[in-house]
């Protein structure tokens, strides 16, 4: 396939139009590169000429100055590419253009083909993610003093009693969503592309849940399959039996996915491990050890996801060392005890945004990038008035 060249005239004003999004891309060779290939000439020009809400196609087509029927084909590919969204409503097709993180580099990986060099884009987005941690896309995206995901607790490890049963289990919100759909593992697909495998043996295909709109999209478009509460339920046992961690959208109203996610594997929690501590959303509970009982086995150890727990040796004895700033209080590690000697307890109940809009403000707000959301706002009141 042919790819289009990396010069201003549509790479730079693509890229300057992602940047609008609470989470940016960075801008150097390397993600030239994955934008070249995934994006063509014409569907880089036309996404930088997206507004930061949803539009229709008559709107797209003002903004391109494209003759509409050519435009509805280009916007047809960029769905199945997984680049925009198309969202049809009471006979209306509106569109909105992904964001790259969370957006177009999962759904990159999110089912299998052969449209486009997976291999090259696995070592490309690898290259690009975590070649510079402190200063390159992990800050930007791991950055904020708000997380764009959070995780979510073991029902089973919280107390009856709890009050953020509600929001913090993964069966909660897949019940309340009413079913969704599953589909390939982004992260382990792409390790797959790189010769790599995951350590934990988690499952590739239909782990990663979707819901709402976005499983309706997801499923139109072959990135997954639509599944049932009681299917969507039987994926979250088989990631409880692998010990995987629940991570989720940070927010309460409608959260859009379900990512089951191991240490060696996630980018998410590779961040946690880099030092962004902070940078996925924490439960309102914390692992604590029975040094009594524990037995300093280190089946635990072996079962976190972020490498928050540790055996280590003092004066002539092993004992488990909890490191409570890394903690999710997910619960992976507590089945793996043979002793019993884990539990979870309460500590902060975690802040949550209600909304995405309002958790999309807040991070844009914390990074001094809220005014052209704001503009965007306005203009859309005005043109409801004056319709």
């Amino acid at each position: 396939m042919g790819h289009h060249t990396t010069s201003k005239s549509s790479i730079v004003p693509l890229i300057d139009r992602l940047n609008k999004y609470p989470i940016g891309l960075v801008d150097n060779d390397k993600l030239r590169q994955i934008l070249a290939i995934l994006f063509s000439e014409e569907e880089a020009f036309v996404a930088s000429r997206f507004p930061l809400h949803e539009a229709t196609l008559d709107e797209l087509a003002k903004r391109t100055n494209y003759p509409t029927g050519q435009l509805a084909e280009l916007l047809e590919t960029m769905a199945n590419k997984g680049l925009v969204i198309d969202m049809p409503h009471k006979g209306v097709v509106y569109y909105l253009l992904l964001p790259g993180l969370i957006g177009f580099f999962e759904f990159t990986f999110m089912k299998q083909r052969a449209d486009l060099p997976v291999a090259e884009l696995a070592k490309l987005m690898g290259e690009y993610l975590y070649a510079d941690p402190q200063n390159g896309q992990a800050s930007e995206f791991f950055g904020s003093k708000t997380p764009l995901t959070r995780t979510l607790a073991y029902e089973e490890t919280i107390p009856v009693s709890s009050q953020v049963t509600s929001y913090a289990g993964a069966r909660e919100i897949i019940r309340k969503a009413g079913g969704g759909a599953a589909g390939l593992c982004y992260c382990r697909h792409k390790k797959e592309h790189l010769d790599e495998s995951c350590a934990k043996g988690a499952p590739v295909e239909g782990i990663c849940i979707s819901l709402g709109s976005a499983a309706k999209f997801m499923a139109r478009r072959g990135f997954a399959e639509t599944k049932t509460v009681d299917e969507l339920l039987a994926i979250i046992d088989t990631a409880r039996e692998h010990n995987l961690t629940h991570i989720t959208d940070n927010i309460r109203h409608k959260p859009s996915f379900i990512c089951n996610c191991c240490s060696c594997c996630c980018e998410l929690l590779a961040g946690v491990q880099a030092g962004y501590t902070e940078g996925v959303g924490k439960t309102g509970y914390r692992i604590a050890v029975d040094a009594e009982s524990c037995s300093s086995c280190g089946l635990c150890v072996k079962a976190c996801n972020v490498k928050a727990l540790e055996v280590a040796t003092a004066e002539k004895s092993r004992q488990l060392a909890i490191k409570e700033e890394v903690c999710l209080g997910c619960g992976a590690c507590l089945s793996t005890c043979p002793k019993d000697a884990l539990t979870m307890v309460p500590v902060t109940e975690p802040i949550i945004p209600h909304k995405k809009k309002e958790l999309m403000k807040q991070i844009l707000k914390e990074k001094k990038r809220l005014t052209p959301f704001v503009i965007d706002g306005v203009k859309q009141k005005l043109k409801k008035m004056l319709s």
